[in-house]
């Protein structure tokens, strides 16, 4: 009975998901905010009703009360976020919400049938992350003065990257973390905020070729700490959201040439200078001609048969093996979703994550203010980019660069850093709906007719012109077409 139970999940999971990722995209279609409205709790439905299925299922197969007490956690959480926004930021928008909390069920349930250890942790970090992203709005949408705090970003920045490569101890290759009190804290995810604020704000009035070069010098410097530190991953995530973000403020197209050239050739060097670049080059060519080599193929290998094994449908929850893909938890989550919960549900997921970032352009877009249009273009670039490298990097597409799937994969700063982010764009989202309706307004009072001077006295002059403005005017016409017949 429990593997019948089993084999109906997939496709009862897949269903669910499929009319999620429908409803991402037909909302936009909708004029009504209402019918918007309808679609966003038909969202929630289908949320909480996949993760119910998945709980109740890995339950069955294990016998695990953990299970049970998960499932709870997890609706008690989508419940909770979606309360808080629609009391403190009505305005907010619906979709960035459900997504993310999909996004997170997502993990939660992987990361439940992978080490429910680390599903307890990640749920109490996104529960932390979620509170402390609750005043983001408020500061974005109140504090004006966050356009002027330039250098303080910069050098914040700066210095938190060089803590990083000074005290940090080296995990695969690279330094990545530091830990304090026995709690491991990655300063790149919050540094992804602080460089997209510091390049906003450099670029949000004076955008000639002298300012453009001291935004480089000090982007590089971000970038060189990264690469110092062997976090080329995190490296071309800021080179990109650099790239972008010059290009938009510009609209110089040689900017962008003479950026992907030198990211081109920063490339050939990494190779050429770090020999953990050139194994994942070798690793990205072959993978199985190098296979059982120390720091080899195994890895990405594992991940292609976890990805094939899979299939379109899955192999349904504690029915594949995950659990022998190195990392699972981090780096090739994407692989051990596609072997148990199947490929189509995997283009699903990518599919939210691409409405998110079509949201996030859209409010860029929008927005009047250039400081805050660069900010939202940054940070979906950002996103944007990281999630094409897990996934390619999963995949075989391009090497592996060590990144984690936001909000999916486990990991404590990428999971609070990626919820502030998505907080910081509700913001802007939210100082957008005001502006248009301070232009509503100003455009109502614009056709709203003057008052007459005199009591009465427009009344007087409407009924005086209605009276006698027309029949002078019928006269007029009758007298001219009297004159033409005449003659």
């Amino acid at each position: 009975m429990v593997t019948v139970i089993v084999n109906l999940s997939r496709y009862l999971i897949l269903i669910l998901m499929l009319l999620y990722t429908l409803q991402c995209f037909s909302v936009f279609g909708k004029k009504n905010e209402e019918d918007k409205r309808n679609v966003m709790r038909k969202q929630i439905v289908s949320t909480l009703f996949m993760d119910f299925v998945a709980f109740l299922v890995m339950y069955l197969q294990t016998e695990d009360i953990w299970m049970v007490y998960g499932c709870a956690a997890v609706f008690g959480y989508i419940i909770a976020v979606q309360a808080l926004y629609r009391i403190f930021y009505p305005k907010a928008s619906l979709l960035l919400v459900n997504n993310m909390c999909m996004l997170l069920s997502i993990g939660f349930i992987i990361l439940a049938r992978l080490d429910m250890d680390s599903a307890r942790k990640q749920y109490f970090i996104a529960v932390a992350g979620t509170l402390v992203s609750l005043v983001v709005p408020v500061i974005i949408r109140k504090v004006r003065s966050l356009k002027n705090l330039t250098w303080l970003y910069a050098v914040a920045g700066i210095g938190m990257l060089g803590v990083v490569l000074v005290l940090a101890t080296v995990s695969r290759g690279a330094k990545l973390s530091i830990e304090i009190g026995g709690v491991t804290f990655q300063l790149s995810e919050v540094v992804k905020i602080t460089f997209v604020f510091f390049v906003a704000g450099i670029l949000r009035k004076d955008t000639s070729f002298k300012n453009v070069v001291v935004a480089t010098v000090v982007s590089a410097a971000h970038v060189l700490i990264l690469v110092a530190s062997k976090d080329l991953g995190s490296a071309l995530v800021f080179f990109v959201a650099y790239l972008v973000m010059v290009y938009v403020a510009t609209k110089k197209l040689r900017y962008a040439a003479a950026g992907l050239a030198g990211g081109c050739a920063a490339a050939v060097g990494a190779y050429y200078l770090f020999g953990h670049v050139r194994q994942r080059v070798i690793t990205w060519r072959d993978p199985f001609a190098v296979y059982n080599e120390v720091g080899g193929g195994y890895q990405v290998a594992q991940s292609l048969f976890a990805v094939g094994a899979g299939g379109w449908f899955g192999m349904g929850l504690f029915e594949g093996t995950p659990d022998k893909i190195p990392i699972a938890k981090k780096d090739f989550i994407f692989a051990a979703i596609c072997e148990e919960m199947g490929g189509l549900f995997c283009i699903c997921m990518l599919l939210v994550c691409m409405s998110c970032f079509l949201m996030i352009i859209n409010i860029s877009m929008r927005m009047n203010n250039r400081f805050y249009k660069l900010i939202a273009l940054g940070l979906g670039a950002e996103y944007a980019f990281q999630v094409f490298l897990t996934v390619g990097g999963s995949v075989n597409f391009i090497p592996l660069t060590g990144i984690t799937l936001p909000l999916v994969a486990y990991g404590g700063s990428s999971v609070i850093a990626t919820i502030l982010v998505f907080a910081i764009i509700q913001g802007l989202y939210i100082l957008r709906e005001d502006e248009g309706e301070q232009i509503e307004k100003q455009k109502h009072k614009k056709d709203k007719p003057k008052k007459p001077t005199k009591p009465g006295g427009g009344r007087r002059r409407k009924e005086e012109h209605e009276e006698y403005g027309e029949k002078s005017l019928e006269e007029k016409i009758r007298e001219q077409t009297e004159k033409s017949l005449n003659w």
